[in-house]
């Protein structure tokens, strides 16, 4: 995968979990809708719980985006 394609993705990826983190995502999507934006196992979890699960996962995934970046072998989905 091109570099400009993975920067691409991470960015709209970042931007997605920016809006559940910081902007009322985690509220909209609370309930059955987190079935479908978030994960099957945060049915029945508040707006809260929405929003550290986010968190946590988006900084995995900026740790595997920089390692991406440094070892182009590792772009993959």
């Amino acid at each position: 995968m091109p570099l400009w394609l993975w920067c691409l993705l991470f960015a709209f990826y970042s931007l997605y979990c920016w809006w559940i983190i910081g902007y009322g995502g985690a509220k909209w999507v609370e309930g059955w809708r987190s079935f479908f934006l978030v994960e099957w196992f945060a049915l029945d979890w508040n707006a809260e719980q929405i929003r550290m699960y986010m968190l946590l996962i988006w900084l995995a995934s900026l740790v595997y985006f920089i390692l991406g970046v440094i070892k182009p072998d590792l772009r993959s989905f």
